[in-house]
């Protein structure tokens, strides 16, 4: 055996068929399959001594993984890293926020190097800010619906049953799908309700997805590789040709995900549809062919959840997290933060000072393993969970602030913030036409980050008429 391939530190044997390389990283074998007569995967036959001819470089497209050199220009041409054709349903920077509104100084010294005075005057204008918002996520109607859902532990799918948005004839949107979990349950919530499509939207590669898993014949997955900053949905044949009802969900939408989502939503895809409904009647008969289908059945009244009128967008039930990786550019809610005298350098102070509510503070050890052990109790093995216990320092102020301020209030002063930047989507919300609402929907043992986002289209007292 060639002296480069690593040796066990303890007695084992690779599985039969699989790889003899030993990955001293995971301490175990490789267990990638191996061709017929050879001992090691592609990726690690340079360890063998009858191979040691030929040479592997990293992957100028994904340094990830490696490559016979002598084959880089045949395999540029099918890696999976490479840049595809881009679909029609992407538009550069649809759902951005404009680059003239832009306003932060190139050179912004972190939260460390601010001086007490600097400090103390930020933290004066997010609380003056914040006095009408304080008791937003107190109020007892909200409360009460969370004690159910933490009893019920129903979680999101619970509130998205609640705001009745489960039913036939809808297109359910997950943005930020990884795994595709979220889905799969709505999809179980759904049991037989016919003509159900998901389109689940994430930006990079994603293994072990559950959405290859379903086989029914009324429900239809639809997986999208793409950025939401440029995903118009308007594109879409199935939105496009179907008129499909639009629920849009996601389960840890990470900060400017969040922005981005609600705008492909509300705004970009919203507008296009009213631009469609403008048309002269006689051109939308001719480009849409299933407007008659519908408004058949709502005459007939077979389906209570079919709409007398098409409402493009049904509801939006999001689980927020990750503020501190919110945006100016993209952030929804500047028109709130100007109207408070507030602009782009103190929303950068505050999104990440948002970071104290879950990430400030270190625990000691024991804290630290008995919480965790709490938490691990409470939850399953996802971990597609973006918040990790609150041990994590995501800010470099966390440790070097100046003697101003104790844990706790730390800690309140990170959900200010998060309720701040919160507020601003609940107004730019409203102004689309939209009711929404801030609630607890989970415990804190279960995840940090337990605050979801709701919303339903002013025009119906009941969400059942509108999707």
């Amino acid at each position: 055996m060639a002296a480069s391939v690593p040796m066990p530190h303890a007695t084992g044997f690779p599985a039969e068929g699989r790889c003899s390389y030993y990955v001293e990283k995971k301490k175990r074998f490789c267990r990638m399959v191996v061709a017929a007569g050879k001992r090691f995967c592609g990726e690690h036959a340079g360890a063998a001594e009858e191979e040691d001819t030929r040479k592997r470089i990293l992957c100028p497209l994904d340094p990830k993984h490696t490559v016979y050199e002598d084959q880089l220009a045949k395999h540029l041409k099918k890696c999976n890293s490479r840049e595809k054709p881009k679909p029609d349903f992407f538009i550069q920077d649809i759902n951005a926020g404009l680059k003239d509104e832009t306003e932060i100084p190139e050179q912004l010294v972190p939260i460390s190097s601010l001086s007490e005075e600097q400090l103390e005057n930020l933290i004066k204008k997010l609380r003056k800010a914040s006095e009408a918002l304080q008791d937003a996520l107190n109020d007892p109607k909200n409360g009460d619906s969370a004690t159910k859902h933490l009893k019920q532990q129903a979680s999101i799918l619970g509130n998205i049953e609640k705001l009745k948005l489960l039913g036939p004839r809808r297109c359910f949107i997950e943005f930020g799908a990884g795994k595709g979990k979220l889905s799969h349950w709505v999809d179980i919530a759904l049991k037989d309700a016919e003509k159900v499509h998901f389109i689940l939207v994430e930006k990079v590669t994603t293994r072990f997805k559950v959405d290859g898993k379903h086989r029914k014949k009324n429900s239809v997955f639809e997986r999208l590789q793409i950025d939401i900053q440029h995903l118009c949905l308007s594109k879409i044949p199935v939105l496009r040709e179907r008129k499909l009802p639009v629920v849009g969900i996601g389960k840890h939408l990470c900060g400017v995900a969040t922005d981005l989502a609600l705008r492909c939503l509300v705004e970009t895809y919203a507008a296009s549809c009213e631009e469609r409904n403008e048309e002269p009647l006689a051109k939308r008969i001719k480009n849409d062919k299933t407007e008659k289908e519908i408004n058949t059945l709502a005459k007939e009244g077979n389906e209570k959840n079919v709409p007398e009128k098409w409402t493009p967008v049904a509801g939006i039930v999001i689980a927020l997290c990750c503020h501190h990786r919110c945006d100016w550019r993209h952030y929804v809610g500047k028109e709130y933060f100007r109207a408070l005298g507030l602009g782009a350098v103190e929303f950068h102070y505050f999104q990440r000072m948002s970071s104290w509510a879950t990430c400030g503070m270190r625990k000691t050890s024991l804290e630290a393993s008995t919480i965790t052990a709490k938490r691990n109790d409470n939850q399953n093995d996802d971990s597609e969970e973006h918040d990790d216990g609150g041990y994590r320092i995501t800010d470099d102020s966390t440790n070097s602030l100046p003697g101003l301020l104790t844990v706790e209030e730390k800690k309140k002063i990170g959900h200010l913030c998060k309720l701040l930047i919160d507020h601003g989507r609940i107004q730019y919300l409203q102004q689309k036409g939209f009711s929404p609402a801030l609630q607890y929907y989970t415990d804190p043992l279960v995840s940090l980050e337990n605050v979801l986002l709701t919303a339903l289209p002013n025009h119906s007292s009941s969400p059942e008429t509108t999707a």
